[in-house]
């Protein structure tokens, strides 16, 4: 791994890590490529569509408290990028990571998330399902 990202990630990521500061991801769509893909923790296939990412991310950070990244890990090519952080999902605390994948222009074409423990994964599922549950569906066919 390298310490530095490309630096069309490097002004991805930073406007990333701005939105979360502020927690408002309404510029998020600028950051996505058409094709996007989230892999979440709660489902086999991938949703498809940088409406769909731009939809589960704007909705989990509304579920995620004391949401903060801890450490951060870059590809040798500089446009993969691993963050861990930590978060509260109601009484459940959480350690996860975001696997983001960006394209050669700074879009994200893929952003993947990995939580542990269970019974959190199992709390954030629940209140996404609440949530966006009859939307989502529609978003899991081929592109």
């Amino acid at each position: 791994m390298t310490d530095q990202p490309s630096k069309t990630t490097q002004t991805a990521l930073a406007e990333w890590h701005r939105m979360i500061a502020n927690g408002d991801l309404s510029a998020l769509p600028a950051l996505l490529h058409p094709d996007a893909l989230f892999r979440s923790p709660m489902a086999f296939k991938p949703y498809h569509s940088a409406q769909a990412v731009a939809m589960i991310l704007g909705t989990v950070i509304t579920i995620f408290k004391n949401f903060a990244y801890e450490r951060q890990f870059i590809s040798l090519d500089g446009l993969s990028v691993t963050l861990e952080f930590s978060a509260t999902v109601g009484d459940k605390q959480l350690k996860g990571v975001d696997l983001i994948r960006f394209d050669e222009h700074g879009k994200i074409i893929e952003f993947e998330v990995m939580i542990r423990p269970i019974n959190a994964t199992a709390a954030l599922g629940e209140e996404m399902g609440k949530r966006l549950g009859a939307l989502l569906p529609a978003f899991k066919a081929a592109p």
